[in-house]
């Protein structure tokens, strides 16, 4: 049965393979939709890829199955994975896990609270489609049948947010667990606060129906690393969870490669392993790694071309596209925190050099160089690889790797270090958490102000259009946004970083505010208005343009309008 299933899924996919057969496909979907048959050309590159994939899978199958070394590397496998398994008492692990549980609940307790539509959550709230296929994030859209079994998605918080804070929580016990060589202790555990509460995985906490699936794309990236006794079962585990992580949210990408390097460094440092030992591991690592990102690259990923692209910088401009990205990602950080967190974060940094140099068995010179190497290789991986694509994204939510870092570097230096150190990571780590409830009261204040600012719009576009829907046919283009709030513009002061946490309601970068602004307020008058991108016979026309007149002045918007298209300038 293995046999003829393994063959007609073969001829399936080499079938895909010829181009007589992908302009059949081609020009049937073109027949059943009433669309030009160029417009699948990108969705036929992503089959000629899967058949691709789908024959090496098949042939990697039948090697595991129906030969006797294949089935004896899979059964070398899973008895290394029992093994491993074997040796971890889950039971200890249990309670420190709860006590992070405890910890991240209650740091993001105020985003529960504030019950805020977060950007893309608008769009699955009122229309329930999961389409994050179209980023190659498959392993969301099998999971979320299990958050929210409904055919079509529904608002379930703070289910998934309170699912998150568990998987955060199991991230926090398993870094420590490996960072630790297995001792846990609780200053080690509130020192890994940053890789759930850093100021840039708060926007992850903040999405409704994405936050469990982020925070998974961490806890995949950690688990490898319980198995690293036993190379083949680190191997395969390493490329399998890679493939979820990918398949997850791609902004963890770098965590796994980071670990690694911060592994060998301890190893080296402390010559707790040989240097052929060392070279080894980080020789698999980088094998699985590269693997599983190349497996995903030519046989998962789907092309995506939107605000971002997952297109690489080209052979010729690879290394300074690749240095612009990372001083980009460098500059980002730099604006979007605050003095007080910058000192603290240099004095850990200070403190993770000075204990690797004082504790190192080799020269010291030879340390503190090493060290300081091995810290900024570690900050260029937290970006992943996004550092190598053409257009990467540098929204808070693609920065979390940073968090992260920090919390690998925390970690290190509350181990058997004095208490000067402790203090440091600890003070760090308070201006986080204290920040994560400041975050998530500014968003309920930023959605009070909006939809007191969207109500009096709404009421006097009814009062002007007041048959809309029934006959008048209004194109409406918006000019500026609704403002922050005043407590948004404090926190602003100190944290520049909430302004790119809170979202401002009806901004035209914020492509979901049309949903917010239309079908969330059940105002179906203008349903079929484009809020973004309007257009007079044909032509992309700035409305500004039109001399429009004025119809309404108050005191928050003017209106104007001829009676076909209208014009609305948001006043701050």
């Amino acid at each position: 049965m293995i046999i003829l299933l393994s063959c007609i899924g073969l001829l399936a996919c080499i079938a895909v393979l010829l181009p007589q057969v992908r302009k059949m496909i081609m020009d049937l979907a073109a027949q059943i939709v009433h669309r030009e048959a160029s417009t699948y050309q990108s969705w036929l590159r992503v089959l000629l890829s899967y058949a691709m994939g789908g024959i090496c899978f098949i042939l990697f199958f039948d090697y595991c199955t129906l030969t006797d070394s294949g089935r004896a590397l899979i059964r070398n496998v899973k008895q290394e994975i029992r093994e491993c398994l074997s040796e971890i008492d889950f039971r200890s692990l249990l309670k420190p896990a709860l006590i992070m549980f405890g910890i991240y609940l209650l740091g993001i307790l105020t985003i529960i609270r504030a019950n805020f539509l977060y950007m893309d959550d608008i769009s699955y709230s009122i229309s329930g489609y999961r389409e994050w296929y179209n980023w190659s994030r498959y392993v969301i859209v099998f999971l979320s049948y299990f958050v929210q079994p409904e055919i079509s998605m529904t608002d379930v918080s703070p289910i998934p947010q309170l699912l998150a804070a568990l998987i955060l929580s199991c991230c926090s016990v398993l870094l420590v667990y490996i960072l630790g060589k297995g001792k846990i202790t609780i200053v080690r555990l509130l020192a890994s606060i940053p890789l759930g509460l850093s100021p840039f995985f708060l926007e992850c906490l903040s999405y409704k129906y994405l936050a469990p699936y982020m925070a998974l794309s961490i806890l995949v990236s950690i688990i490898p690393f319980l198995f690293i006794a036993c190379r083949k079962a680190f191997l395969f585990v390493s490329v399998m969870s890679l493939l979820i992580m990918c398949m997850t949210y791609q902004a963890a990408s770098g965590i796994y490669m980071m670990i690694v390097v911060i592994l060998c460094f301890q190893y080296w440092n402390s010559k707790e392993k040989t240097n052929k030992e060392i070279l080894s591991f980080l020789g698999t690592s980088a094998i699985a790694f590269c693997f599983a990102m190349l497996l995903f690259r030519f046989f998962i990923m789907k092309p995506a071309d939107y605000y971002v692209s997952n297109a690489m910088h080209t052979i010729s401009h690879i290394l300074p596209g690749t240095l612009s990205n990372i001083k980009e990602y460098a500059m980002n950080i730099n604006h979007d925190f605050g003095i007080i967190w910058k000192i603290g974060i240099v004095i850990v940094l200070l403190f993770f050099i000075t204990k690797f140099v004082y504790s190192s068995v080799r020269r010291k010179l030879l340390s503190f160089f090493i060290s300081i190497l091995i810290t900024v290789l570690s900050f260029i991986l937290s970006f992943g690889v996004y550092s190598l694509l053409a257009m990467p994204l540098f929204a808070p939510r693609a920065l979390f790797g940073f968090g992260v870092f920090l919390a690998i570097l925390c970690i290190y230096v509350v181990s058997d270090y004095k208490k000067p150190a402790v203090v440091a990571v600890l003070a760090l780590n308070w201006c986080f958490f204290i920040f994560a409830f400041s975050y998530g009261n500014a968003l309920a204040d930023q959605a009070r102000y909006a939809e007191f600012r969207i109500g009096i719009l709404l009421h006097d576009l009814s009062d002007l259009y007041p048959n809309a829907g029934g006959g008048d046919d209004l194109s409406i283009q918006l000019k500026n946004s609704i403002d922050y709030a005043p407590s948004v513009k404090n926190i602003a002061k100190h944290n520049p970083v909430i302004e790119k946490l809170v979202p401002k309601r009806l901004a035209k970068e914020f492509c979901w505010d049309n949903y917010y602004y239309l079908e969330h307020f059940n105002y179906v008058g203008y349903k079929n208005a484009n809020i973004t991108a309007n257009t007079l016979n044909g032509n992309l026309v700035d409305y500004n343009t039109l001399n429009l007149p004025v119809v309404l002045d108050s005191y928050y918007h003017t209106i104007q309008s001829d009676g076909e298209h209208v014009l609305i300038t948001l006043k701050h």
